[in-house]
């Protein structure tokens, strides 16, 4: 069948799961099956008259892969319409789509406020990068409703925040922050990687920039690093944030998009297994006798966990987990397991644990370590994809051994 823009012209009356699949296509002139790979850098014109009209247009014509790429657009559009954005933009990677979301709409003299429990690489951002350029960062206790109150009852610029945090599994309460945001004249960006569009749909709070680590859930295979932007407005992103990325040039390559267009087409499958296979692995873990305390969000334990109940449709892959041997049992614990391996990634199809305190929150002071709290006992779990009760059984074994 011809199709005239190369698009599958029913993805608007299909569920989102089926977008999952179908969202985005773009097919050549041979009709395949299997989205395309262009990977180019560059494209070709006619006529010295083409090239001119296709700089001059609004810009779908492709003229240089690094502000568009066919591949790339694909990946874009279907998650996009998957999470309900009206633009998306894909980037080199995760923190890539942190720096340019945030940074593309600030200036000297700007104030931002965000939670203190963020991802070191985020904190930084907010704590160092912001500073050097005269751009005020206040930091608040984002289970704290009054202290997101007193921050933003003066002009704000924007607001950022995780949830559930990286790695302590904290939840703030999207609608609340959204609406105090707004009233401060802020605009509100949210790292949703550890819910993922599955669990979580910000949008529907009020957020109005999402971002994801497209390297974890979304790839979910270990295979390729990359980020997205993503924005409820179409204008804003197009005034504010675009001609930021297209300048700066945090671009993903095309062979990445592909391998992320792939990664989507069981997004919702993967992520609805490992949530379930968390929940049965944070219940298991909750009861051993050497472990102090498990942070999940569908435990009725977690601090958060009404509010979990109103913005989450499931409780995700993540687990913190606080040994109560502090740091030489977690690092028995994990020489002493044989199939959960030791990683610092997360989301993938393999079951990932790390040590916090000595590798991704590392650069922290100890009073940060102790605000966020990055403890020596602290490990952070990544359940994949294998039988929970494999997981469980090395988990056992391990804590036995230490």
């Amino acid at each position: 069948m011809s199709r005239t823009d190369h698009r599958n012209p029913n993805v608007a009356g299909l569920r989102p799961r089926s977008k999952l699949v179908h969202g985005g296509i773009r097919r050549s002139q041979f009709d395949e099956t299997c989205e395309a790979l262009y990977q180019t850098s560059g494209f070709v014109y006619g006529s010295a008259e083409e090239a001119e009209n296709a700089f001059a247009n609004d810009g779908t014509r492709h003229v240089y892969s690094r502000f568009r790429n066919p591949t790339s657009a694909m990946f874009e559009d279907r998650l996009a319409e998957y999470e309900g954005a009206e633009w998306a933009y894909a980037t080199s990677s995760g923190m890539a789509a942190v720096h340019g979301a945030l940074m593309s709409g600030l200036r000297t003299g700007d104030r931002v406020v965000a939670p203190r429990a963020l991802f070191i690489s985020c904190y930084w951002i907010l704590k160092e990068l912001c500073s050097r350029y005269g751009i005020e960062t206040v930091f608040v206790d984002g289970t704290n409703l009054a202290e997101w109150e007193e921050a933003l009852s003066k002009p704000a610029k924007a607001v950022f925040l995780e949830t559930p945090s990286n790695p302590g599994l904290e939840v703030v309460d999207l609608q609340a922050v959204c609406d105090l945001a707004h009233k401060a004249g802020a605009v509100v960006v949210v790292d949703n990687a550890f819910a993922t569009p599955v669990l979580q749909r910000p949008f529907d709070f009020g957020a109005d920039v999402i971002i994801y680590s497209a390297t974890k859930h979304i790839d979910g295979q270990g295979r390729c690093l990359g980020g997205v932007i993503l924005a409820k407005d179409k204008k804003y992103a197009s005034e504010v944030i675009h001609p930021f990325l297209r300048n700066t040039g945090p671009t993903i390559s095309p062979f990445n998009s592909w391998l992320l267009l792939k990664g989507m087409e069981t997004l919702e499958l993967r992520v609805q297994a490992q949530s379930a296979a968390g929940l049965q692995v944070a219940e298991f873990l909750e009861s051993h006798p050497k472990v102090a305390q498990v942070l999940y969000p569908l435990l009725p334990s977690h601090p958060q966990y009404d509010l979990v109940r109103k913005q989450m449709t499931g409780g995700g892959n993540m687990l913190s987990v606080f040994l109560k041997g502090g740091k030489t049992e977690a690092f028995n614990t994990l020489n002493g397991l044989r199939m959960v391996m030791i990683s610092n990634n997360l989301g993938d199809s393999k079951s990932l644990v790390t040590h916090p305190a000595t590798t991704t929150h590392c650069k922290l002071t100890d009073e940060e370590k102790a605000a966020a709290r990055i403890e020596p006992g602290l490990l952070r779990l990544s359940v994949g994809l294998e039988d929970p009760q494999d997981i469980m059984e090395d988990l056992d074994r391990a804590l036995a051994e230490a």
